[in-house]
């Protein structure tokens, strides 16, 4: 039996933070798999394996979403971000910064690295619940990105789409 494809990978350490994001993505269900990241080197591994299409990716692909936070051990949020958007089989996956830093210079690295979206994290339960719940319909069911296989990621150069 084949494993369902993993739409949503967080990358989060703070362990209530990630359990209010699975709650609130739980709760609205706008994801089939996810999947959790709580370390910078780990991410990197997990997204290398996802770019390469090995049979050791748990994903079963590419994710369609990636939620990040900035502050995580061994390798921080902005590195994986600039990893993501630099590697061709990975950038075309939305990425959206969620993160309690609201420092000038984060935002705009983020940004200049390519992020799709930056949210500082809500004081609130509620408002955090809401902000996940909204960030899952949207980049989840109403976002289109390129479907693998029409020639737009250089390991589909070689499929019927164009090049």
């Amino acid at each position: 039996m084949t494993r369902p494809a993993i739409e949503l990978l967080l990358i989060e350490d703070n362990p209530d933070d990630e359990e209010l994001a699975l709650l609130a993505l739980g709760k609205h269900n706008p994801a089939h798999a996810i999947h959790v990241i709580r370390d910078g080197a780990e991410a990197l591994e997990f997204l290398t394996r996802c770019s390469e299409n090995r049979s050791d990716n748990p994903a079963g692909g590419r994710p369609k979403l990636i939620l990040l936070d900035l502050k995580l051990p061994k390798v921080g949020g902005l590195e994986i971000l600039k990893f993501i958007k630099g590697h061709p089989a990975l950038r075309s996956i939305p990425v959206v910064v969620l993160t309690s830093s609201r420092e000038d210079r984060d935002i705009i690295e983020s940004y200049a690295l390519g992020v799709n979206s930056y949210i500082v994290k809500p004081v609130t339960f509620e408002q955090l619940v809401d902000s996940v719940r909204q960030i899952g319909l949207y980049w989840l069911l109403l976002n289109q990105t390129p479907p693998p296989g029409n020639g737009y990621y250089p390991q589909d150069k070689h499929s019927q789409g164009p090049a």
